[in-house]
């Protein structure tokens, strides 16, 4: 017993000799297990680890320093959600002993956002007092306005960490906590400590779940830098989690990571690069932790595998699949590092004489791919062709964030004319109309691409969830079609605004991530980084990019205005205008339409005004007045959807004899021979999906199905279907098979007047789906479609439809005033300030709707004109086709003419022309109307060219010699 004591005590004398005493400040509380560490240190030499306190939200442990010890127990951490982490590593060897002790505290205490929302806790008036004075004192540039705010949050998640910490301590976390908020989401520096180390402070917003503190200890160990003690925390505010580290670093050999020096700027780039490379990518594992090359460039050949995916697997999934690809750069490493050194070539800013470099390089590059053989004939020809498509992608990229430290996601511009070197093959599926500009993404958990075939463009942003590696890779692999198709068709569609047709998809990887707060946060995490890293190339100054570590090849300014699509929350339409404007951006809070200070989609029904007075027409066309006669409707898409919801109001406040038949969404479908209830209808109507529908007020016949509402017998699950007959109300559970047999038959085989697809993923309907439209006896099932959800239908179904005698407006054509309304967003965010815009919010939507209705009514009495004096010989869908190919073309000469003739814009005639554009409350107010004139040069020459493109094919004039002289009797025309 005396030898024990005496060994206790000489332990404990050593321990606070050895340990930083920041380290007793911390276990003030932990009494027992610093008893434990001194009533045992002496035996840790032989059993390197000693468990201190372990319960359900603390370990503590003790463990002989060793070269990646901390890395070790993070990786059997890598499951759990670290809120606090403490790490010390003694100042001299264990008694007896070589090795140092190394202490390790973790919490598992996570506040998720919705708690600390829900929270009113705030930190006491004395500890607020102190932590004030030290900031003052310590961090002068600290903005103490936001100091309440800050200091919450920290109290909120970690009451004892702020309690227990010295003052100083807290001010540093909450100045690093600034300076995150600040710096678009991440944050590095370093200053020298008191005891001979260097102070390493590194935050991230939003970082990856669960294993980052473990990617940071792998980027330590590589690079050969020392952890002797280091504070960690992660906290949330009611968005998003923080990670804030205090790391007290050296180099193996004792000396300190001074700022700025070699090591320092390795560092930065990796921890940098920690946000977009993940630990779980097969690159991390073959090409970094086997020191085959750094972690940045491991990232640049990880987005090339990417790009060469997506760009070939959509013609050929199975012979370009994603694992094949990877497999081609990790196979060969040394293609991959000449790859990288090419493209470094290109971009580094600081490379000297970088033309003459550059074409030595790709000359070395290209004969490097050219000469790839193997031996084995179709497999090295299969790796040839990845190999080109990135050199392609190298050759063709114009811009690219790769050397912006701060970076959390990869942004490539790229000149579209790489698809021309490719073979014919991998464009068979594709539109044969080529984009203006093509820009892709790469990121932690997703990639995508922006693609516009205009210079002024616009367009939806949406992402995709997938949910496991099969659902990722499936989607990856039509994604660049989705999203050229896509884009094409709102190019089409565009015709009758200034902006001509894009689209941004992304596909975000949630795979293992149950909790759906989790995967919002993985959303947002993909879409902020995604906005920053557009931001970082496409803002310039002079034309060329402002970030002067953007090597820009393209050289002028590029106005692109996005727009919320599926997955895009109203809190990131905000952020992604607000980011726009904090960063300088040539459109300010204009890139993103459906904002606040904006006509949101939903709320006015825009999109729908037009699909119904296509519906009206098309309808009168067919011998129906949907406001007096009796006819029949079906959907897809639910009554709480924008254009589904806002379409089935407007049906019910004008049609008073309609029968809506079927309504089908993600919750499930609606059934009704006698048409839903009206009462019932309206009920739910922009409100909820269809499973909140009242199964009381079915007619006879009527049924729903209920997606979401199943119980489990045995190995089956069951779902729930509640039908009426002639008895009432009756309560079915039947098979998955007879669910979704009957849930995905329902839209063809149900008879309806109208069928209004308003919802569902693109290409739902397929050519070898035709058959399912019509009756035994050929007889149509559905005698009109009217699309107003985008590529609903494949362009050779809508071939097959037609020639069978359905009447089908496309959605280029029916769905077209969604984007019209966004534009008028747009010329408002131009024009007016924001306070303008809110006082006259009401009055000006009221001008754009009337704008709405007219260019809906302009185009479907085209088509039917054209179509009767074709004699019928011409389809719906192509009349659509040519109209939109005469406006756009039309377009693309004014505005060519126009740049060449810029002083003709500000002529009364054509000034003329730009006022018939604009809504009625700016045209016909001279305050207003002046402002028109301060409009970018490029903005002046796209309205003009819109607006008389559109007016002079819907009066059907043609072109003539003297274009000049055309244009100005046209205008005349108009104004008369």
């Amino acid at each position: 017993m005396k030898q024990n004591r005496f060994l206790a005590d000489r332990n404990l004398a050593w321990i606070h000799s050895r340990i930083h005493p920041y380290f007793f400040i911390t276990m003030q509380e932990e009494i027992d297990a610093i008893a434990i560490l001194a009533d045992g240190l002496h035996n840790l030499s032989r059993n390197r680890r000693m468990i201190l306190a372990d319960r359900d939200r603390m370990l503590i442990q003790a463990v002989l320093n060793r070269p990646g010890s901390l890395y070790e127990t993070l990786r059997t951490l890598k499951e759990r959600e670290i809120s606090y982490a403490h790490f010390a590593v003694s100042n001299g060897p264990l008694p007896d002993s070589e090795h140092h002790l190394e202490l390790q505290r973790f919490e598992f205490d996570r506040k998720t956002p919705q708690e600390v929302a829900a929270s009113n806790d705030k930190a006491p008036t004395a500890i607020r007092r102190r932590i004030a004075a030290a900031l003052k004192r310590d961090y002068p540039g600290f903005d103490h306005k936001r100091l309440d705010y800050l200091l919450n949050i920290l109290w909120i998640n970690n009451q004892d960490y702020v309690r227990i910490s010295p003052a100083t301590r807290v001010a540093r976390t909450l100045a690093l906590f600034q300076h995150t908020r600040n710096n678009s989401g991440v944050y590095l520096d370093a200053e020298p400590a008191n005891t001979g180390e260097t102070r390493l402070m590194f935050a991230v917003g939003n970082p990856p779940q669960r294993d980052f503190l473990q990617q940071i200890m792998e980027v330590f160990n590589r690079l050969e830098v020392s952890v002797k003690r280091a504070y960690c925390l992660t906290i949330s505010n009611e968005i998003h989690p923080y990670f804030l580290g205090n790391f007290y670093v050296t180099t193996r050999d004792g000396a300190e990571v001074t700022r700025g020096s070699e090591l320092f700027l390795r560092l930065q780039s990796e921890l940098y690069n920690t946000q977009i490379l993940s630990t779980a990518s097969p690159s991390y594992a073959e090409l970094v932790v086997k020191g085959v090359m750094s972690g940045e460039d491991a990232l640049l050949v990880n987005a090339m595998i990417g790009f060469c995916h997506t760009n070939l697997a959509h013609t050929h999934p199975d012979s370009f699949d994603l694992e094949g690809i990877m497999r081609a750069f990790h196979n060969h490493p040394d293609i991959a590092q000449q790859l990288v050194k090419l493209f470094r070539a290109r971009f580094d800013p600081a490379v000297a004489d970088r033309e003459a470099h550059y074409a030595a390089v790709l000359e070395e590059t290209t004969r490097v791919v050219d000469s790839y053989n193997t031996g084995h004939g179709f497999l090295d020809e299969f790796r040839r062709t990845i190999f080109r498509c990135a050199l392609l992608f190298i050759r063709y990229t114009l811009k690219t964030n790769f050397y912006v430290l701060e970076k959390s996601a990869l942004a490539f511009r790229l000149d579209p004319g790489y698809m021309s070197e490719m073979e014919p093959k991998f464009s068979a599926d594709l539109p044969p109309e080529r984009p203006f500009r093509i820009t892709y993404f790469h990121a932690r958990y997703g990639l995508g691409y922006h693609i516009g075939f205009s210079d002024i463009a616009r367009g939806g942003w949406r992402t995709l969830i997938t949910n496991g590696r099969d659902d990722y890779v499936t989607c990856a692999n039509s994604l660049f079609r989705e999203n050229y198709v896509l884009a094409h068709t709102q190019h089409l569609k565009n015709k009758d605004i200034y902006e001509g047709g894009s689209k941004m998809v992304v596909v975000l990887d949630a795979a293992g991530i149950q909790d759906r707060d989790l995967v919002t946060q993985r959303l947002y995490k993909l879409q902020y980084s995604l906005i920053n890293a557009f931001l970082d190339i496409f803002v310039t100054e002079k034309g060329k990019a402002k970030d002067p570590r953007v090597v820009d090849y393209y050289g002028e300014d590029e106005p692109i205005e996005l727009g919320p699509d599926e997955n895009m929350h109203d809190a990131m339409v905000e952020l992604v205008a607000a980011q726009s404007v904090r960063r300088g951006y040539l459109l300010g809070i204009g890139i993103m339409s459906s904002k606040k200070v904006g006509i949101n989609h939903k709320e006015y029904g825009v999109t729908s005004a037009g699909v119904i007075r296509f519906a009206e027409i098309t309808m009168a066309e067919l011998g129906i007045d949907m406001h007096r006669d009796p006819f029949s409707v079906k959907f897809t898409g639910g009554p709480n959807g924008d254009v589904a919801g806002n379409s089935m109001r407007l049906l019910l406040e004008r049609c008073p004899k309609v029968a809506i038949r079927l309504i089908i969404d993600g919750t499930g479908a609606l059934y009704d021979p006698a048409g839903a209830d009206r009462d019932a209808l309206g009920r739910v109507v922009l409100q909820s999906d269809i499973d909140a529908f009242d199964a009381g007020a079915l007619h006879p016949g009527g049924f729903i199905l209920y997606r979401n509402r199943t119980r489990r017998d045995g190995m089956k699950e069951l779902y729930c279907k509640v039908m009426r007959d002639q008895d009432g109300l009756k309560e079915l559970w039947i098979s998955n098979d007879e669910f979704y047999r009957e849930y995905n038959s329902l839209v063809f085989t149900v008879a309806a007047d109208l069928f209004i697809p308003a919802g569902g993923r693109p290409e739902t309907v397929r050519e070898h789906d035709c058959d399912r439209f019509f009756a035994e006896d050929g007889t149509p099932l559905t005698r009109a479609i009217v699309e107003g959800a985008n590529s609903f239908i494949t362009p050779k179904a809508r071939v097959e439809l037609q020639k069978r005698g359905i009447v089908l407006m496309r959605d280029a054509s029916a769905n077209k005033c969604g984007v019209i309304s966004s534009s008028y967003e747009i010329i408002a965010n131009l024009l007016l300030s924001e306070k303008e815009f809110l006082e006259q919010k009401e009055p000006y939507v009221r001008d754009v709707i009337r704008i709405l209705n007219k260019r809906a009514e302009d185009e479907a009495r085209l088509i039917f004109r054209r179509h009767r004096e074709a004699g019928g010989a011409q389809l719906f869908t192509e009349i659509s086709d040519a109209i939109s190919t005469e406006i756009n073309a039309q377009y693309a000469t004014l505005f060519n003419f126009f740049q060449k003739h810029p002083q003709l814009c500000d002529r009364p005639l054509y000034r003329k022309a730009i006022l018939a554009h604009l809504p009625g409350m700016l045209a016909d107010r001279p305050g207003y109307r002046m402002r028109t004139k301060g409009l970018p040069p490029k903005y002046k020459y796209a309205i003009l060219s819109s607006e008389i493109a559109s007016s002079m094919v819907y009066r059907g004039e043609k072109e003539s010699d003297g274009y000049r002289e055309l244009l100005e009797a046209h205008l005349k025309r108009l104004s008369a």
